[in-house]
């Protein structure tokens, strides 16, 4: 009997140990498969800028073999040929992922943003040329929107199966037996879920005017999607602002209604509008792009400058300018109301007192909380620094060049093209007229909800020769 005991406890013994280490290998494949997280690290802090993780994979990253393919699959969901290029997005010779996109392992490669994707610029001196890149510029060319809006409209399309998917994935890759059951079973339906969801998350955008390339509503998909307040009517529709010399805006008012004071949590909240979550926010990661930014020099204006006409503008720009715009400005970085400035008021009624203080509750009990979010009552009056790549002007993109800028507003025009990075230097801005810019650009009507180009009417008095000297001087700062 007790022989019979002995030897039925070694069997139950060895069929527990069979079923743990069962259970085992199957929880690591599991974990290998699906949630196994490799770091990645860029050694060059540009290169970590342009393509470091910004903690967006986790919850919002596309797997990337299905990123990959998604443009071959579904052109007919693009704004024309070309891809992802078509969406304004710009390759690095040699380089696997646009400027912007981060391809990180977590389980599977896939595909997240990063700061870079609407904050590196790029200019063409004439048609021909390549892109000249300026990281930390803001760009003229993604279209954020239409690429949300590709990823579900392709999501919503019934070629989105595993069939059209895998198939279209063997020409560049081939799978294992066992990725080929993940991404035919799990990974592909788990991705259309989630991008449907999303385009149901987004689905408030198609009631306001379209932003454009160069252009977002940064804080509504926050208020909508992060901190779950009501939806209301607001038109947050902004253009994107430089990154680079933060060194020299210390203690500047930040984003274009200075509704933040902390740099540190302006790159952080920068991550979780961008799809990090609380979890995922790689602090230290966020930490190495405040520390680039904040050294990062502003770029020097390409073209030739007149060394006389600019002397001059200087003390126009002393006389007419510097107390709001020059670094030691009485008013520099600090919040001008709107009824001064006289600027398109929908960014800032955009942005809401409860907005605020739920974002300040946001991160109760992280190391990285939030506490200096504010709601205020205009626009920050910004340094002047590299601006000769921040058109279009006024903080809604609204003004195509310097030109104009300094045009009384009924003198403005009243529609041009953005998303066409040819640069004119005559009028200072991006050429945004004439076959090119239209077949390429979008179409900027001034007549739009929250595109009003009024306002701002500093220097507009100016005589003719007083205006050109003092373009002349902006092109140097």
């Amino acid at each position: 009997m007790n022989i019979f005991k002995d030897k039925l406890g070694r069997i139950i013994t060895s069929v527990v140990l069979i079923v743990l280490l069962f259970v085992g290998v199957v929880g690591y494949v599991g974990w290998y498969n699906l949630f196994r997280e490799v770091p990645t690290y860029y050694e060059s802090s540009e290169e970590h800028f342009k393509y470091g993780s910004i903690g967006t994979e986790q919850a919002q990253g596309v797997p990337y073999w299905i990123w990959l393919v998604l443009p071959r699959i579904f052109p007919d969901k693009l704004p024309g040929p070309g891809g992802y290029t078509s969406l304004g997005m710009t390759w690095e010779e040699g380089k696997e992922m646009p400027v912007g996109f981060t391809k990180k392992t977590i389980g599977f490669p896939r595909v997240g943003i990063t700061c870079a994707v609407c904050h590196t610029a790029t200019y063409r001196k004439s048609e021909k040329d390549k892109p000249t890149i300026i990281p930390a510029g803001p760009t003229n060319k993604f279209d954020p929107q239409s690429y949300t809006r590709f990823l579900g409209n392709a999501a919503s399309d019934p070629r989105f199966t595993a069939d059209y998917i895998l198939d279209e994935i063997k020409y560049n890759h081939e799978f294992s037996w066992l990725e080929n059951l993940l991404y035919r079973y799990l990974i592909i339906p788990q991705t259309k879920k989630a991008l449907l969801q999303q385009k149901e998350d987004f689905a408030w955008m198609d009631s306001r005017p379209n932003w454009g390339p160069g252009r977002i509503d940064p804080f509504n998909p926050v208020k909508f999607n992060t901190l779950k307040l009501p939806k209301d009517d607001t038109v947050g529709n902004s253009d994107m602002m430089p990154l680079w010399n933060q060194k020299m805006h210390k203690n500047f008012a930040l984003h274009w209604d200075g509704l933040e004071t902390s740099l540190t949590e302006t790159v952080n909240t920068g991550a979780i509008g961008d799809g990090a979550t609380k979890q995922s926010l790689p602090v230290a990661d966020l930490q190495r792009v405040e520390n680039y930014i904040t050294e990062l020099p502003p770029p020097k204006y390409p073209f030739a400058v007149d060394e006389k006409s600019a002397e001059k503008g200087s003390q126009i720009f002393a006389n007419t300018c510097a107390s709001c715009h020059a670094f030691g400005g009485e008013r520099t970085g600090t919040v001008i109301p709107t009824e001064e400035v006289g600027t398109d008021r929908h960014r800032l009624d955009m942005w809401t007192q409860q907005a605020a203080e739920t974002y300040n509750n946001f991160a109760e009990g992280y190391s990285w909380d939030f506490d200096n979010l504010r709601k205020t009552n205009g626009y920050q009056s910004v340094s002047l620094d590299g601006l000769w790549l921040r058109a279009p002007y006024l903080h809604n993109g609204s003004v195509p060049s310097l030109e104009d800028l300094l045009e009384k507003p009924e003198n403005r025009p009243k529609v041009f093209y953005r998303g066409y990075d040819v640069y004119d230097p005559k009028k200072v801005g991006f050429v945004s007229d004439g076959s090119e810019a239209e077949r390429v650009g979008f179409k900027y009507d001034t007549t739009v909800t929250a595109n009003s180009n009024q306002g701002h009417i500093y220097g507009t008095d100016l005589s003719g020769d007083d205006k050109k000297a003092l373009i002349e001087y902006l092109k140097t700062l």
